[in-house]
Formats: C-alpha cells, structure tokens, sequence
C-alpha cells in the first residue's frame, strides 16, 4: 500500500516536471528574444544617433552656382547670383542633411539629441539674416524702391520656430522660403526678366555685416563665459546722457550653466559653417567693390578664422577646462575663432565705409 502511494507520488511529481520543463525553457526563450530585440533597437538608435550628429561638408559656392543655373539653358552668372544660390543650398542642407531637420522631432532618437538640433539652429539663424538683408537691402536700390515679389515671402518663412512640428511644420515653412529664393534666382539670371535685381554696393554689403558682427560678438561672450567670469559693466559706456530702463549692478558675474556648455558651443559652429558658405559666396559677388575698397584680403581673413571653427573634434565630449587647467576648454578656443572673425569684420567694415 505504502509502495504504490510512493509510486504515485513518484509519477505525479514527474508529470509536473514534464509539464513545468517545456514552459520555464519557452519563457526563457520570450525572455532572450526580448532583451536581444531591445538591444538591437537601442544599439540601432545608438548609430543613427551619432551618424546624425555629424555636421554636413562644406561645398563650392563657385560649382555650386553653377549647377543651379545649368538647369536653364543660356543662363549665366550675375551679381547677386552665387550668393543667392548658396543661401538655397545652405537652407536646403539644413532639411536634406542624414536624419533630416532634427530641431522639431518628438520621437527617439532626434528628440534625444541636441547637438545637432543646436547646430541647425546656428545655421537657422544665419540664413534669417541673410534672407531679411537681401529683402530689404540687396534687391533694392534705395529706401522708397519696392520690395521684390518672392523675397517678400521667403523672408518670412524662415521666422517660424524652429521647434513647430504641425499647423504649420518647420520643415514646410522653410521650404516654402527656398521656392520662393528659387524663384527669384531663375528671374535674377534670366536675361529677359527685368524685375529682379541684386545691387552690390558697398552700403548693402556693410548693413549685412554689421548684422553679422553682432551675431559673432553674443556668440563670443556666451562661449567665453563657459569659465565664468566677472565683467565690468560698459552698458552705457561711450554716452555720458545714455540710461537704462532698469539699474544694474557695476560688475556683472557671469556663468554658462553647464547644461549649455555644449548648446552654445554647437551653435556656433553651425553659425559659422553657415556663415563661411555666405562670405565665400559675397566674395565673388561684390569682388569689384572689395578691390576698390582694397577688402579682398580683410575678408579673406575672416574665412580663414570661421575655417579653423570647422575642425574635427577629436574629443567624445565638449570639455569645459577652466583657462590654465590641465583639461582642455573646447568653448574657449571656439571662442578665439569667432573673436577674431568679429574684429576682422569690424575692420572690414570700416574699409567699406572709409575705403
């Protein structure tokens, strides 16, 4: 009796076993099939991630110009011309680059990333100059002459944030900006066209500069406070009946908060990487007013300063050396760069004034 309650027992612990084998090997299974397929999703974000975040090359905006108005036969260049078509290409770059626009994304990876989406906006930034200054100044022969039909609505449509993502999408107004400069590139090269108009003059140009000079100058302090430093307040320094809405202490301590070390550093070189595709292009274009000025090598010194800001970075990371520390302080020499760059355009644009 007591051998076949053993025996029983035997056989039904064995059906358990038999039964429980088979489900805790299959839950295993589940297990390992999910962790691998997180992993590759996430090692897949991973690499797009750090493919997205590399800064598109640099172009010709010689080659560049010319490709764009090859596709109308007997159309040549004119003044006016290869800046208008690095100004298509730069804003063009900025939604075609790996990834696409990147500033507006709500989904992973892009809305984990925000060195790249920096970057755009550097770049962002200086195409909305350059779209305004050729609206109100470039294209028009004085101050009471009228506006040119599509640049009225390009300028525009850069202006929208660039973190709408719907009703209306970033990506959507801007383009909508670059027809509209296309447009005006096919009637500015069109040789029967007479409505389109691009004047090189000297005061053209240094309106533009001077609007450049102040971006390079608030990019500078932002990135040489990564340190922190204590300045003296100069607000009102130059005019002794100057005022302020507002007092303000003497001495001004100021610090980049750490969360932004990086921020402000890519949105530099996107600005300057925007910046050296516009100089390079007005180059060609205002060459006879450079050379009478005696320019051409100011503002070749300006390429050459916004060219180093380009360099590979070989570091993972942004580091934020203090100014004699034994780390490297990337913000710093970032810095240095666009100083320059900024004291050069100053000089150029008093070459133009007084030339």
């Amino acid at each position: 009796m007591i051998n076949d309650i053993q025996q029983k027992a035997v056989a039904a612990g064995g059906a358990v076993g038999s039964v429980l084998k088979p489900a805790t090997w299959k839950e295993k299974g589940i297990r390992w099939s999910i962790g691998m397929a997180t992993f590759l999703v996430c090692l897949l974000m991973l690499i797009l991630s750090i493919y997205w975040s590399r800064s598109p090359d640099m172009f010709d905006v010689s080659e560049n110009a010319r490709q764009q108005i090859a596709s109308d036969e007997g159309e040549q260049a004119v003044p006016g011309s290869t800046t208008t078509a690095a100004l298509i290409t730069v804003a063009t770059t900025l939604l075609d680059k790996p990834g696409g626009f990147l500033s507006n994304d709500v989904m992973p990876p892009s809305v984990l990333l925000d060195n790249m989406p920096n970057w755009e906006f550097g770049v962002l930034v200086q195409v909305r100059d350059l779209a305004r200054a050729l609206r109100n100044e470039m294209s028009r022969s004085q101050s009471q002459s009228l506006e040119d039909k599509d640049l009225m609505v390009a300028e525009p449509q850069f202006s929208i944030s660039n973190e709408s993502w719907m009703f209306p999408s970033a990506e959507g107004s801007y383009r909508k900006g670059i027809k509209a400069l296309q447009s005006y590139l096919d009637r500015l090269v069109d040789a029967d066209a007479t409505n389109a108009q691009f004047y090189t003059r000297a005061d053209n140009l240094r309106d533009w500069l001077q609007i450049v000079e102040k971006r390079l100058g608030g990019l500078s302090q932002r990135l040489s406070a990564s340190v922190g430093q204590l300045r003296v307040n100069t607000d009102l320094a130059g005019d002794a009946a100057a005022t302020h809405s507002t007092p303000t202490p003497d001495d001004l301590e100021i610090q980049t908060p750490w969360t932004k070390i990086d921020d402000n550093f890519f949105e530099a070189r996107g600005s300057a990487w925007a910046l050296l595709h516009f100089l390079k292009a007005v180059e060609i274009d205002f060459d006879p007013v450079l050379r009478k000025k005696n320019a051409v090598v100011s503002l070749r010194q300006i390429i050459r300063e916004l060219e180093s800001t380009q360099d590979i970075i070989w570091s993972p990371l942004i580091m934020n050396g203090s100014g004699f520390g034994l780390v490297a302080n990337h913000s710093l020499v970032m810095a240095s760069y666009i100083s320059r760059a900024n004291a050069a355009i100053i000089d150029l644009r008093n070459l133009l004034m007084d030339g």
